[in-house]
């Protein structure tokens, strides 16, 4: 048994417990102040995605004039949307230019490994594959269309150099999905590169130093350790890849120029066939039941990528 001494005339100063009852107000009790700090981003949230979102559903099951309200039609849009020919063309388009952008991850990581592997110029490197990124994609679309122009492009005139001769590379409906992919495969390459060039500086060297004490080259390094220690960044950028792939307007409406190009009905692609019904044919309702079909859509590619990279990923 054990006595606490404590001066004459002194209370002992040591608290004592806490009521139940103060516990359970101090845990009911509103911190306005982490509220009032977190209001400016849950509002701009709100205002910029959350109401376009609910707006966009609601107008979905609607006919919506120009002028007037709307009235509600249940899922006609969606009905003639699934019997639409253009909306199967266009999804067609947005998946194959989706999977041929796609290579260019691979691509991206043979180049940050060659740049990492540089004795000098990493920066430089890095600083020209990023410039498409920041450059306006309108500039970019623009550029790209004088180069693939059929008449008096660069490329033509390069391939007939070597007596290869030229095709309309952007006013025929063979060859734009294809053109398109390459420019986007060119602008994406820079935000690769620097996602990739990251996860390549956090494998430790000294895992490199192991492998060749025990033999290995550069190949089999390659695939046996650097491979599977950045497949994190292969998935992340894989993932953004394809999100932005099937989003893809800006190309489409620059490089092809407007309706008077030959090959714009076999060239749209889901968010070029949103913008037309939307805004030139201000069928605000089939638009909006284009653009929901759209989320669906990348949002299933979404979990089936995070399916999948159970298999593959590695996060040890």
């Amino acid at each position: 048994m054990t006595t606490t001494l404590t001066r004459p005339g002194r209370q002992d100063s040591r608290p004592g417990p806490t009521p139940p009852s103060s516990r359970r107000h101090r845990r009911n009790r509103i911190d306005w102040w982490a509220i009032a700090m977190i209001a400016p981003a849950l509002i701009g949230l709100a205002a910029l995605y959350l109401w376009p979102f609910l707006s966009t559903l609601v107008k979905s099951f609607m006919n919506v004039p120009v002028f007037g309200a709307g009235t509600f039609t249940g899922i006609d849009n969606y009905t003639k949307l699934l019997s639409d020919e253009d909306f199967w063309r266009a999804l067609g388009n947005s998946a194959l230019y989706t999977v041929l952008v796609l290579i260019g991850v691979p691509i991206a990581i043979v180049l940050a490994a060659l740049i990492e592997q540089a004795a000098k110029g990493r920066t430089l490197y890095r600083v020209l594959f990023f410039l498409p990124v920041v450059t306006l994609p309108v500039a970019v679309g623009m550029v790209w269309r004088f180069i693939l122009n059929g008449d008096f492009g660069i490329l033509n005139y390069l391939l007939s150099l070597v007596g290869i001769p030229g095709e309309y590379w952007v006013a025929d409906a063979r060859f734009t999905i294809y053109a398109f992919a390459v420019v986007g495969i060119w602008m994406g390459l820079g935000i690769n590169l620097i996602i990739l060039g990251a996860g390549l500086q956090s494998i430790p060297p000294d895992l490199y130093e192991a492998s060749a004490l025990d033999g290995a080259g550069r190949i089999r390094q390659f695939f046996s350790i650097t491979l599977p220690l950045l497949s994190p960044s292969v998935f992340f950028v894989t993932v953004l890849t394809t999100i932005s792939a099937l989003q893809m307007f800006d190309l489409v409406f620059v490089m092809l120029g407007g309706v008077n190009n030959t090959a714009i009905d076999g060239s749209k692609t889901i968010v070029y066939l949103f913008y037309e019904a939307a805004f030139v044919q201000f069928k605000q309702g089939y638009g909006a039941a284009i653009a929901i079909v759209l989320l669906i859509i990348i949002m299933i590619a979404t979990v089936v990528q995070f399916r999948l990279q159970k298999r593959w990923v590695t996060y040890d």
